[in-house]
């Protein structure tokens, strides 16, 4: 078994994150590797968590297989391009050092999610010519870390797919590069026991989280609350970073948690600017829907009165 206090903390961000993925579609690793990587090495977790990748990604695409025949062409360029992305990701997690895999995976994913965190919103206009290279980078990125959520809604969310395309496009690219990665990391060995024990200790979290997430979802802001949970993935991944910049003694201790609070400021500047500009929205709509309902009592009570009354 995994020692205590590792495991309690394992199997509470693996419900969490379950939970977020069955709300949101997307978010099962992103918040869980950023946590467990404080306790286990990349070569350790990713296999554990591969294989639930394919559980989860295959109900996501489930779920939204409806609308497949929109967004399968649009997205078929990706596919191919995760094929070489994933057998290049494979090798370096075989071969790599694990604090530099630590450091590399944090690195990548702080802008990633800090872009989120902005609403960064800027369009690609030719999808075909950035399909292929864009699904090398995702599989290489996803078979070291099975992180893809960031990157893949910044493109999805940038190219205007409406709710159901977006998770079904998200959903069916996970499923292909999960089931590519975890194809990969068994004839490259890397299944181990420590993998095993991982995987065993958190399927009972990932089965109430999934299912709960989509009932949380209706009840909830979709949106705020996709916002909230970036803050904690920032915050997780700010303090991530300035562990391995000192165990890699690339920076020393404390002055390395300069590092994490950086991070916490510029998301407490991101969340004031979200929830200002929520707030202008609202206000704005208010001031439209306003003197529209005042009108409309107004030509009920006139049309309401004889007209030998009316002035």
């Amino acid at each position: 078994m995994l020692p205590g206090v590792e495991l309690i903390t394992l199997v509470a961000i693996t419900f969490f994150a379950a939970t977020v993925n069955g709300a949101l579609g997307y978010g099962f690793s992103s918040l869980t590797v950023p946590v467990a990587l404080l306790f286990y090495p990349n070569r350790v977790l990713s296999p554990a968590l591969v294989l639930v990748e394919v559980v989860v990604n295959s109900y996501i695409l489930l779920v939204n297989r409806k609308s497949l025949p929109k967004i399968w062409r649009r997205v078929l360029l990706i596919l191919f391009g995760l094929i070489p992305g994933v057998l290049v990701g494979s090798y370096t997690l075989s071969a790599a050092h694990p604090e530099w895999l630590r450091l590399f995976t944090y690195a990548i994913l702080l802008p990633l999610v800090v872009l989120q965190a902005a609403g960064l919103r800027r369009p690609i206009r030719s999808e075909r010519a950035i399909g292929a290279p864009f699904g090398i980078g995702v599989g290489a990125l996803y078979s070291v870390t099975t992180i893809s959520g960031p990157p893949l809604a910044l493109m999805f969310n940038n190219q205007g797919f409406v709710k159901e395309e977006f998770r079904a496009a998200l959903g069916l690219i996970r499923v292909v590069e999960s089931t590519l990665t975890a194809s990969a990391y068994y004839f490259l060995g890397l299944y181990s026991a420590g993998s095993t024990r991982i995987l065993s200790s958190i399927i009972p979290s990932v089965a109430i989280g999934l299912p709960l997430g989509a009932y949380i979802i209706r009840q909830l802001d979709a949106e705020t609350f996709r916002r909230i949970c970036m803050s904690f993935d920032a915050w997780v991944i700010g303090f991530g970073l300035s562990r391995v910049l000192i165990d890699l003694t690339l920076m020393a201790n404390p002055t390395a948690y300069s590092v994490w609070l950086v991070v916490i400021l510029l998301d407490l500047y991101l969340l004031y600017q979200y929830f200002t500009d929520r707030s202008r929205t609202r206000g704005a709509l208010l001031a439209v829907e306003v003197p529209d309902a005042s009108l409309s009592v107004r030509w009920q009570e006139r049309s309401s009165t004889p007209n030998d009354l009316r002035p």
